[in-house]
């Protein structure tokens, strides 16, 4: 255990012994913080000069927002815990050759945005915020922690035509066994802190379906997803992302690569061009898959 999950483990620990409630939380709270915030690197500062950079509000706060291009099939990019807008810069020049614009987010705690902590609602606002300023999107390309905050915005009236998840989580209540497993916290207070998110967070959704999972989001969401993982990823094991694809079945393709990680995959050539094929043809599959049935239905009618 690294030095900065031991000392909250005891202490969170310790004060569960004194009051379950309190450290529930406690455990909450830290939960919500990252405990670093990712800075610009040098080959994504001048893509970044050239965006136009505003703002959202959010439950009192801001985030920050860019976008490129002029707003003609906008493609929303949402970045994971403990990153920011910029680490998706690798599709961002290929969309626009495309044709796309892009508009990308800093969530309140990360990147250049002010606070020190965001949760899935702020995540949900700022997206929700971006969709009725900038939407409905031609496509959401989301990674990590970023991928299940944008299927809660797409079961709450976000619209997008088509879905990428690069290394995305799936189930809110594998981020919640993770962090109680990284710091050892004991079962009473692991309870105490899904009692926690149940809660605050999910009050509206009933128990059997609380936390939230991406899988719930099947039957409403129509749009065809591209999932991407990495057969190595120790921060967001695998199963995550086959569960995902298996929810949205025929609607969804999955592609496993190796050695690329939990964040190389977002800059490998492979990977990006995969994205942007799919995001730039996939309604033109869709059209020809629908014309085909068609064409096939009124053969059989004719044949009959």
């Amino acid at each position: 255990m690294k030095f900065s999950e031991a000392v909250p483990s005891v202490t969170l620990n310790a004060l569960s012994r004194v009051s379950g409630r309190l450290a529930g939380s406690a455990a909450f709270t830290l939960f919500h913080m990252p405990l670093a915030r990712s800075r610009t690197r040098t080959s994504e500062r001048a893509l970044l000069q050239r965006a136009r950079v505003d703002r959202v509000d959010v439950h009192g706060r801001h985030a920050v927002t860019y976008q490129w291009g002029d707003g003609v099939r906008p493609v929303l990019l949402v970045h994971g815990w403990q990153s920011r807008a910029s680490r998706l810069c690798g599709l961002i020049d290929g969309l626009l050759d495309r044709g796309h614009s892009v508009v990308a987010f800093d969530a309140p705690g990360h990147g250049e945005s002010p606070g020190r902590s965001t949760t899935i609602l702020d995540y949900r606002a700022v997206i929700t915020a971006l969709h009725e300023r900038h939407g409905p999107f031609d496509a959401l390309v989301a990674h990590s922690l970023g991928a299940l905050a944008s299927f809660f915005a797409l079961e709450h009236g976000v619209k997008a035509e088509r879905i990428v998840v690069i290394g995305g989580v799936c189930d809110y209540d594998y981020l919640v066994d993770e962090f109680c497993a990284a710091l050892a916290l004991r079962p009473r207070l692991k309870a105490q802190l899904h009692a926690q998110v149940a809660r605050r967070l999910f009050p509206g959704i009933p128990a059997h379906r609380s936390p939230f999972s991406a899988t719930d989001t099947a039957r409403e969401v129509h749009s065809p997803v591209l999932v991407i993982h990495d057969a190595g990823d120790t921060r967001i094991r695998p199963e995550q992302g086959h569960r995902l694809a298996a929810a949205f079945g025929d609607r969804a393709r999955l592609v496993v690569t190796d050695g690329l990680g939990h964040r190389r995959i977002l800059h490998d050539p492979d990977v990006v061009r995969t994205v942007l094929n799919f995001v730039e043809h996939e309604r033109d599959r869709d059209r020809d898959r629908d014309r085909d049935r068609d064409r096939d239905r009124s053969r059989d009618r004719a044949g009959h």
